[in-house]
């Protein structure tokens, strides 16, 4: 009997540690995810918002130090300016977005680094930690972040509501960098001095509690 009481108590405390944790979702059009390749010769961005991102959290403002979560972004509805260079990148050269596994680069979520609690409309900064995918290939990356959690009253919900925003949001701003050969992709040098090895990401997603 101890050793049942035993159990069942640490079972009450996993569930109860689990009990205050939200299930969000991006809202897409309040979301965007942009990368720049600063070449020697060239400096461009791209940049996808509304059905090119989509995404997933779960978080604890109490703790959120134990969030999970996961983003993607559709590499076919990524914009640089010019269609040329953007039917390059996704071509089979490239990113060939052609191969379904190769359409979406993925951040999946593992740990945050953050001090303390959230604090309604407080934006705190923290260390975001994940596994990076692109064509396939993952690599660990740490993110400089901000998070802001921000609820609304029941009168401000019904004022939003219609734009999908809920009582409970969570909006997050990262900046990371990664490369093309961390990834198994190789500049051809007659590219060089066009196209950047090394990639900055941003994001700045807004997630609503469902």
């Amino acid at each position: 009997m101890p050793r049942l009481a035993t159990f069942a108590s640490a079972a009450l405390v996993m569930v109860l540690a689990h009990a205050d944790a939200m299930s969000f979702k991006l809202l897409p059009n309040y979301s965007r995810a942009t990368f720049k390749s600063d070449a020697p010769l060239e400096t461009f961005v791209g940049n996808t918002a509304a059905e090119g991102v989509d995404g997933t959290l779960t978080l604890d403002p109490a703790k959120p130090q134990t969030a999970t979560g996961s983003v993607k972004v559709d590499m076919n509805l990524v914009k640089t300016g010019i269609e040329k260079r953007d039917a390059d990148m996704r071509s089979k050269n490239y990113l060939d977005t052609e191969v379904p596994a190769n359409r979406w680069v993925t951040f999946e979520l593992k740990s945050v680094e953050i001090a303390g609690p959230l604090e309604p409309g407080k934006t705190v900064p923290a260390k975001v930690k994940g596994i990076l995918t692109v064509k396939q290939k993952p690599v660990e990356r740490v993110a400089d972040a901000t998070v802001t959690w921000i609820k609304l009253t029941p009168e401000q919900v019904e004022a939003q509501k219609r734009f999908g925003f809920t009582a409970d949001n969570i909006k997050v701003r990262a900046k990371f960098a990664t490369s093309f050969t961390d990834h198994g992709l190789q500049i051809p040098q007659i590219l060089f001095y066009k196209v950047a090895n090394d990639i900055q990401l941003e994001t700045d997603l807004t997630f609503a509690r469902q």
